[in-house]
């Protein structure tokens, strides 16, 4: 009998291993699918699609077609602080197009706002300050206006010459500043056909005397959720008409403008949107460039970016304004205006470096469309990858339970090869940029649950106290209570505990101020480090409320120094925003200053919540009172601010005390204190300082108001005193000088908000 039953729990052991296998082909088919995708797995491609590219550009060839006239500390040097001005532009494109005979010259630069001459406004002043000689010198102007009108003269200078002026589209409806260059065809043009590409709403182009006499292109990359530009479109789309990228503008100016043309897949219904490639077209040109869904081009990255990179020869453009390069250094070639100078910023992060030239971008784009170089994902992939993921789950859900341990990790390793193999031949010989992570995943997660299948189920109680504590509190508390988890359970129960609310002031403020990258590693690294000095004190993590941080200590770990380790954890969180501070402000982001509230009484403490979501945690009127302090640290000026039992629990620790007071939810006046310093290394000075502030409140509370004015002042700059607090009650000696309180004031502040 019992070799039955061990029988058939063997298979229904193996059988909950199959279906485990099953359901993380289930989830995987998910992503591929679409309905529940993960951000880990899409970073994990781009970890493998960026290991490739930067084994790509490992040893680059430079290309000769193109080449890059770079607005460098030289030029920045000898010519002048940027933005030149338009006759130094206008120069600029005579030497590159007429002398050096540039097939075309694009500039990775916006030409925004009018140039002002000078001695235009010097004129206009005179003539606004001296009525008596405007109409002298109002002809004067009218006549020399042509003369100093730098925009014209550029403009002359622009028409009939392959220049292609870049700018840039938005997704604000509101800004549209400049010019936009004519568009390439107008989406009505298409017919019934649907062409799936980005959609824009706004955009700053070039004034429109230069963008006239001019073509232009947008030079938005597209940038993926890791901040890195991977891929450029090459049409978009604002309002009804599509408009040509930086890159292919310029390239198609070389060629002598060859018409765009979309070329849809066969047999497809109007409305699929995808479009198989951009065709060029003119009696000379013949040019096909694949595109994927939203007309983008993956970006092939020649070298890891800048002069010394050897993708791209770069030249000075103040060597080319100096006259210095000769026409064979340029003749025929594509030239791209752009700037590698730091303080310019025009640095994108790309995978194959962090801070790569926005203009090298473009060129390795136009490198790609000359060279038909493409990395495509082609339209089928997801089909492909749907099958490749059904058919590995399913061999490795039914085959990893009946083979042993290791048999079953040379299949895994077999199957992982495989798949990196072919993907990787896809890739290199075929140009297929396929998704290989969730294959890989998927193999692991079969694997090692299989293999951690026997050590979970032998490490049951310890792996439950994990479970119900380990998002809580320290590992060090956890494996502790692990030795005895019948001691510990989440059940509710009254205890005297000591609870921490911790906030960021003025957070709102330092949000706005951030992008939404920036802001995730601010409050991240924040909390990191807060968290950190919790749990180094033995502190119970409760919950994070935006940028507010709630603890509490005492559970589920019994301490009996529970306010002590409390308070020190608030005193330590201050000191650590002070070097926080120092690394925020290397990053040029704004320092915080954070507020703490510290209170010990009696807490209800256990697994609390509704049948959807529930937590460990602490309630009751002491938990109250605890946010209430934090909330009026500002009011005093103070990092910390503890109750009357937290004082009373700490007798190492000298408290200042602040006031009397009665918060929002409470009728009860209690005792504030803010820390000043432990006992045994606080100087005697500072010990009077404290005597004297205690009668400077005595004097206060016994409305002698002079005698609470001197002991104030005498107290200003101490250790006691700073300045909100001194100028808080400085205010309020004057006022009740001046309206004297009830007579049943007892010196209690009443705060009626949280």
């Amino acid at each position: 009998m019992s070799k039955l039953i061990k029988s058939w729990r063997k298979i229904a052991g193996k059988a909950f291993r199959i279906g485990v296998g099953f359901s993380f082909t289930a989830v995987a088919l998910l992503h591929v699918l679409g309905f529940a995708p993960s951000e880990v797995v899409k970073r994990l491609d781009y970890l493998v699609y960026d290991v490739r590219l930067r084994a790509e550009a490992q040893l680059p060839e430079l290309d000769p077609r193109i080449v890059i006239v770079d607005i460098d500390e030289q030029s920045l040097s000898e010519v002048g602080r940027w933005p030149w001005s338009r006759d130094v532009v206008a120069k600029l494109i005579v030497e590159l197009t007429d002398r050096l005979g540039a097939a075309s010259v694009g500039f990775d630069i916006v030409f925004a706002e009018p140039q002002q001459s000078d001695a235009l406004l010097a004129l206009d002043t005179i003539i606004e300050n001296k009525p008596a000689l405007g109409s002298q010198l109002q002809e004067l102007r009218t006549g020399i206006q042509a003369q100093f009108d730098r925009d014209a003269q550029l403009a002359e200078v622009l028409a009939d010459r392959p220049v292609v002026l870049g700018y840039y589209l938005n997704q604000d409806p509101t800004a549209l500043s400049g010019a936009l260059p004519p568009a390439l065809f107008k989406k009505s043009q298409l017919g019934e056909l649907t062409l799936d590409s980005t959609s824009w709403q706004g955009y700053g182009g070039n004034i429109p005397v230069l963008q006239k006499n001019a073509e232009g292109g947008y030079f938005n990359p597209i940038v993926d959720e890791d901040g890195t530009v991977r891929s450029i479109p090459l049409l978009a789309q604002f309002n009804d008409a599509y408009y040509q990228s930086f890159a292919l503008g310029t390239l198609r100016r070389a060629l002598g403008n060859p018409q765009v043309i979309p070329v849809f897949p066969e047999g497809v219904p109007d409305d699929y949107g995808a479009v198989e490639l951009i065709a060029l077209r003119s009696p000379e040109v013949e040019l096909d460039i694949p595109v994927e869904r939203g007309l983008l081009t993956r970006v092939h990255f020649r070298a890891k970016g800048g002069p010394n990179a050897g993708g791209y020869r770069y030249v000075s453009a103040a060597d080319v304004l100096a006259g210095v390069l000769k026409p064979e250094d340029i003749e025929g070639r594509i030239v791209l205006v752009g700037t590698t100078a730091p303080g310019l910023l025009d640095l994108r992060s790309t995978p194959v470096n962090p801070a790569y030239p926005g203009v090298e971008v473009h060129a390795n784009v136009i490198s790609g469309m000359l060279d038909s170089i493409y990395k495509l994902r082609p339209e089928y992939s997801q089909g492909l990858l749907f099958i490749t993921v059904l058919a590995v789950g399913f061999v490795l859900s039914v085959m990893m339970p009946i083979l042993s341990a290791t048999w079953s990790l040379l299949v895994a390793l077999a199957v992982l090869v495989a798949s990196v193999a072919v993907n990787s031949l896809l890739y290199f010989q075929a140009g297929l940029v396929l998704p290989v992570a969730v294959v890989l995943l998927l193999v692991l997660a079969i694997f090692m649950f299989d293999v951690a299948y026997g050590y979970l189920a032998e490490s049951r109680s310890k792996r439950q106290m994990v479970d119900l504590f380990g998002e809580y509190v320290a590992p060090e508390l956890v494996s502790e209570m692990a030795a005895d988890p019948k001691r510990y359970s989440m059940e509710g129960e009254s205890r005297e505990l000591t609870v921490l609310f911790s906030d960021v002031r003025g957070f709102t403020t330092i949000s706005e101020s951030l992008k939404p990258n920036e802001l995730r590693e601010y409050i991240n690294e924040y909390l990191t480090v807060m968290s950190e000095i919790i749990r180094s004190h033995r502190g119970t993590l409760d919950k994070y409320i935006g940028d507010a941080i709630m603890a509490f200590w005492g559970a589920p770990i019994a301490d009996a120094e529970h306010a002590e380790l409390a308070t020190k954890a608030a005193i330590a969180m201050q000191e650590e925003a002070v070097r926080l501070n120092e690394r925020l402000l290397a990053r040029n982001w704004p320092t915080l200053a954070i507020g703490v509230g510290v209170n010990t009484g009696q807490m209800r403490v256990g697994d609390m919540g509704s049948k959807i979501r529930r937590a460990y945690t602490v309630m009751g009127d002491a938990v109250n009172l605890g946010s209430r302090l934090e909330g009026i640290t500002k009011t005093y000026g103070v990092g910390v601010i503890v109750g009357p039992q937290t004082k009373a629990a700490v007798p190492g620790m000298v408290f200042q005390e602040l006031d009397a007071v009665k918060v929002k939810g409470k009728n009860e006046p209690v005792s504030i204190y803010a820390p000043v310093g432990e006992h045994a290394t606080l100087p005697e000075a500072s010990l009077s300082q404290l005597e004297q502030w205690d009668e400077f409140l005595a004097a206060f509370r016994a409305q002698k108001w002079q005698l609470a004015r001197e002991l104030l002042a005498g107290l200003q700059g101490s250790v006691v005193t700073n300045p909100t607090l001194h100028a808080l009650y400085e205010n309020r000696i004057e006022y009740f000088e001046l309206n004297s309180p009830p007579e049943n004031w007892d010196g209690v502040t009443q705060f009626d908000t949280k």
